[in-house]
Order: C-alpha cells, then structure tokens, then sequence
C-alpha cells in the first residue's frame, strides 16, 4: 500500500533531485531544456506538498487559484516508477482538494506526452479550453518560458461535483 503523506520540512530537500531524474524521462523527446527545479525555499510556499516514499520517491505540488485546487507538478524518480505512486499521489491530490472544498482540480501539462495528458486523462482529468484568469496567466507564463515549442501544452480539469 502506497502512503501519501503531507511533506514535512526535511522532505522539501529531496523534491528537487527527484525533479531532476524525472525529467530525464523527456530527453529521448529532444526535451533538454525543462526550467530548473524550484528551490525547497519556494516549494515550502506552497499551499500544499505531498509525497511519498522515506525518503521521498514522488511528490505532488498543489497551489488555490481561482478556486480549484492546481497541481502544479507532479514528478516521480523513475526508479521508483510503474508502481502506481503517481496514481497514489493523484488520488491524494483529488481528495486535498475535496477537503478544501474545491469543485475541481486543474493542470498543465503536454498533450502527446504518454506519461503527461494521457496518464491524466486515465485518472479522470479531460482537456479544457475554458481557461481561468489564473490557469490563462499561468498558460502565459509557460508560453514564456518556451515550453510550447517542445509540443501542444493542455489545460486539463478534474471534477469532483457529481453530474
């Protein structure tokens, strides 16, 4: 059974070198130039920071905007990976925000990217255009950064109202 656990201090440490050896998974895809990881420092601003594993194997990054609950990274250190942590910490993700009372759950990720949109849209995320002043400044930013010219990036939502 996979735990999740909510990141205690000594854990925001590790984040980054998991980060690091997720990414790797992209440079096959010509992928090199992700943006560097965020620091512990800024990690600990977040609203929230799941993880699992002692010491800690996968993590889910989540922020409030406009309402919904925003997973702005999920990463697993692939030597840990196909073991269903990701799919833990994406059901973690979905109940943090049903307890912060959110109706949703949204992110950004790349369309064509097995392990990105389609993973997501295996565990109930489906593509959005309906973009939120926040997810649109966020889309902004990416779009910034130059991570479009690496494929199509997504918006992607998670109900968690039934009908």
């Amino acid at each position: 059974m996979t735990v999740v656990r909510v990141a205690r201090p000594a854990d925001l440490a590790r984040l980054r070198d998991v980060e690091v050896a997720a990414d790797e998974l992209f440079v096959p895809l010509g992928i090199t130039d992700l943006p560097a990881p965020a620091s512990a420092t800024e990690r600990a601003r977040s609203w929230r920071v799941l993880v699992v594993g002692e010491p800690v194997q996968g993590f889910a990054v989540l922020e409030l905007l406009d309402g919904a609950v925003h997973l702005e990274q999920l990463s697993v250190d692939p030597e840990h990976g196909r073991r269903g942590l990701g799919a833990a910490l994406l059901a973690a993700t979905v109940q943090a925000a049903a307890e912060q009372g959110a109706d949703r759950v949204t992110l950004l990720t790349y369309a064509d990217v097995p392990w990105n949109a389609p993973f997501y849209a295996r565990h109930g995320w489906r593509e959005t255009g309906e973009l939120t002043p926040g997810l649109r400044a966020l889309r902004r930013r990416e779009e910034e950064l130059g991570l479009d010219r690496h494929g199509r990036r997504v918006a992607m939502v998670r109900s968690l109202t039934t009908g």
